[in-house]
Order: structure tokens, then sequence, then C-alpha cells
């Protein structure tokens, strides 16, 4: 059986998505000989009892760069697989069994398939979980979570979400010749317009280069209040309870390490010591 078999343009036929009598069916199902005729009959009605699940759990993926009918497809395959391998025996329901199954074989298929590029394995098991729980905490908080609150939802570090978040980049690549349209309808090709364009961030690059030999110079201290501040994404007075000082001597601290690094980073170089070339088979005096 096909998963089309029992759908219509793509979506599964409903039969409406409660499934609190499944189980007496696989108890019908496992009382048949493998041989029996009707066993498959028992089997193929089940599966189109459960397709609508199928349907939801594809839907609870949409909008991350894979297709609703693929990701449908794909989501039946996991129906298939817990159809078969459920065991009513064991006390739990199909339904509890069947979830995460399903979802199993729906994240594999975004972990294995689903990506333009090479993107290693690890960070890509961590962009999924970080798809869920942002999706999580935007309804608790009423806003799009910070790096650092989602790292705290799943217990990693802070730069496995940011990792993770960069890949998601990786999903999918666009050609070169891919055409685009302006506001009058007139199409383009900003991508090919922008090759040989100068990239801005050679010039974040640049000043990272400058900054990061200053930051290694400042007091442990300062540094600390900088990670912080700016990695931890802690507040002022956050860092002045930290320290045991008012809130006011926090804002000072930034400000005159703030200026230090602009001075220094706007400085002059120090010109170098002067050489002298000498000729070949003579001394410095």
């Amino acid at each position: 059986m096909t998963a089309n078999a029992h759908s219509t343009s793509g979506s599964p036929r409903r039969r409406g998505d409660s499934y609190d009598n499944i189980e007496p069916w696989f108890d019908k199902l496992a009382g048949l000989e493998p041989d029996d005729p009707h066993r498959a009959q028992v089997r193929e009605e089940i599966i189109g009892l459960c397709l609508p699940l199928a349907d939801n759990i594809a839907r609870r993926f949409a909008g991350r760069g894979v297709e609703h009918e693929d990701l449908y497809q794909v989501a039946c395959l996991g129906l298939l697989g817990a159809v078969d391998r459920f065991d009513p025996q064991h006390g739990s329901s199909f339904l509890g069994y069947a979830v995460p199954t399903i979802m199993g074989e729906v994240r594999r298929h975004f972990r294995d398939h689903s990506w333009a590029v090479r993107v290693p394995r690890g960070v890509k098991e961590t962009h999924l979980k970080v798809g869920g729980a942002v999706e999580s905490l935007t309804h608790r908080l009423g806003r799009v979570p910070r790096p650092s609150e989602i790292a705290a939802e799943l217990g990693i570090d802070r730069g496995e979400v940011t990792q993770a978040l960069v890949a998601a980049n990786a999903y999918r690549s666009d050609s070169l010749d891919t055409p685009a349209f302006t506001e009058d309808g007139d199409n383009h090709n900003p991508v090919l317009a922008r090759v040989g364009a100068v990239d801005s961030a050679y010039g974040l690059l640049e000043d990272a280069i400058t900054v990061r030999p200053l930051l290694e110079a400042l007091p442990a201290q300062e540094r600390q209040v900088l990670v912080w501040r700016f990695s931890e994404e802690a507040s002022q007075s956050e860092i002045a309870a930290r320290l045991g000082v008012s809130q006011m001597h926090v804002s000072r601290m930034l400000t005159r390490i703030f200026t230090t690094l602009r001075e220094q980073a706007l400085a002059d170089p120090t010109p170098a010591t002067d050489t002298v070339d000498h000729a070949p088979g003579t001394r410095a005096a």
C-alpha cells in the first residue's frame, strides 16, 4: 500500500482524529495467522485509520525547507513501521508508541537528507532540538527567545545553539541564475549583481583582529565583566551583584573599558625601528 491510496490531492482521507478505539484492531491483527488473507485487509484498515496522524505530524514540521508532501510521505513510512512493530501485549497505547516513532522518522529525514551542504551530524540534531525549543519558548515568553534562553531550555552550551542557528542557512542553496523581481515587475538577478562586490564582513574581521590582542591585555576582572555583559547577556545590575559593587560603578567601568579600547584601536601604530641594508660582505659599524 502507498500513502496516496488513502489521500486526495496529497491530503489523507480523514475519518476523525480520535484513536481511542485503535487497540482492538491490533488485537484482531495479532489473532490472525501470518498467512491469513484477512491479515492484510486488517493492516490496511489500521493504516487508513491512522493516516491523519501522519499528516498532523508532517504539518508540525512545516516551514523548515521541505515540502509538506515529502514530509507526509516520510511520516507515512514512520507510520507503517509503527503499525508493524506495535505490540498490544506491552500494555501501552498505540498513539503513545506511534507519535515518537513517526516524529523520529521525520527528524532523521531532516538530519540526513534536507541539507544543501554537508553539516556535522551533531549540529543537525541540535538544530532540530532548537526548532522545538524556539517554538515552545516563543509561546511561553511572547517573543523570540535569545540564544542563551534556548541554551538554558535545552541544557546545552550557548555556542552549540548559535552554531545550530547558523547551520540553518545550509538547508537550501539558491542558484545564481534564480530570477528575482522588483516591485515594478522587472526581473533581475541580485545574487549575480553582488558577485565581486566588497563584503562588509571583511571590515568586521579586521576590527576583530585589531581588538583581540587589546582584549587579552585587559585586567582579568575587566575581561570577565565583558564576558558577562556580551557573552552571557547579563545586565549591569546582575554584574554589579556578582562584583559586590553598585550598578553605576559597573556602568563607569564599561565606559572606561570602551574608551580605552577605542583609543588603542584607533591609535597610530608605533613605527618600527629603522634598519639599514648593508652591501654583501660588509658589517654594520
